[in-house]
């Protein structure tokens, strides 16, 4: 009798930590999986407070800037390329017609360089939404009229071409010795990045923007700190009706913070990724469109806007 009962009270805490576990908050969730890293800003500015916070969430997509740092599977479109060169052509030589360069070589990031470039600041306010909500709507290509009636979408519009582009680019199989994984919440993104690195012991960094109004200006480089060299996770927020990230790793990198002033004062310290193996890439990528290069040159990086965030241990 005895044994009958701690046997079903042993059940019943199971029972009992188990639901608890599946109803806690991200915030709760991040703190249990990560109790030594702090919660960057700007996931915490789109956490819910309260049960109300998603469910009375406007039904709609949310979009960023840009995108140029999950980009680099697919060939470059006239859109990307006319997005970044001046509308006036340079004696027709697109090399020297760019705006700006969303990426560069790493030889390139050196105190008191000047670089021309955009707005750091992504401007994606899709809220984060707890995993148990998430899960429940339909995720897939093969559901995406369930997604669009969720959301009240129209099928022609806007919004449902995106929603459908994002989905797509989450289903996109990893190319060699690189994992991925679509995050749809916070939990997944911590449990994915703890799976990455092999630890929970880990730091999570984003870009931090004091001011930057202008969409394009000349900065420059005040610090280049190099943090890491080797395995990270990358998570680039996407176009979506809530916090969806492309998160990614497992080819060589180096991760750098790297301090800089825009030409109106603006105070940036911005993370830059160089891959030093780019030999899988799609050789007709914005990258070495940009850079008049091909797959297998030396480390091109890029700085992630400032809701994208990385993974270290």
């Amino acid at each position: 009798m005895k044994l009958q009962l701690v046997y079903s009270l042993t059940i019943f805490l199971l029972a009992f930590v188990a639901s608890s576990h599946a109803a806690i908050s991200p915030d709760v969730y991040w703190k249990t999986k990560l109790p030594n890293t702090q919660i960057p800003k700007v996931i915490k500015d789109l956490l819910p407070h309260s049960e109300d916070d998603f469910l009375d969430t406007k039904k709609q997509v949310y979009y960023g800037l840009h995108q140029h740092g999950a980009w680099i599977f697919h060939a470059a479109t006239e859109d990307e390329i006319r997005e970044i060169t001046n509308e006036k052509p340079a004696q027709n030589d697109l090399q020297h017609n760019f705006l700006y360069k969303p990426y560069f070589f790493e030889k390139e990031l050196e105190k008191r360089k000047v670089i021309n470039f955009p707005s750091l600041k992504n401007k994606n306010d899709a809220p984060f939404w707890p995993r148990q909500f998430v899960e429940s709507i339909p995720f897939s290509s093969a559901k995406i009229p369930q997604i669009l009636n969720h959301f009240s979408i129209d099928s022609n519009s806007k919004d449902a071409k995106t929603i459908e582009e994002t989905v797509k680019v989450c289903e996109q199989p990893a190319m060699k010795g690189e994992k991925r994984k679509c995050a749809t919440s916070l939990e997944s993104m911590v449990d994915f990045g703890i799976f990455m690195l092999g630890t929970n012991n880990v730091k999570v960094i984003t870009t931090e923007v004091q001011g930057e109004n202008q969409m394009v200006q000349k900065y420059t480089l005040k610090e280049v700190e190099l943090l890491a060299d080797g395995v990270n996770m990358i998570c680039h927020k996407l176009n979506y009706a809530y916090a969806v990230h492309f998160c990614h790793g497992g080819g060589g990198t180096k991760t750098y913070m790297v301090s800089m002033i825009g030409a109106d004062g603006t105070k940036v310290k911005a993370v830059s990724i160089c891959h030093k193996d780019t030999s899988l890439w799609n050789p007709k990528g914005l990258p070495f469109v940009v850079l008049d290069a091909k797959p297998g040159t030396p480390s091109i990086c890029h700085f992630l806007q400032d809701d994208q965030i990385v993974f270290l241990p």
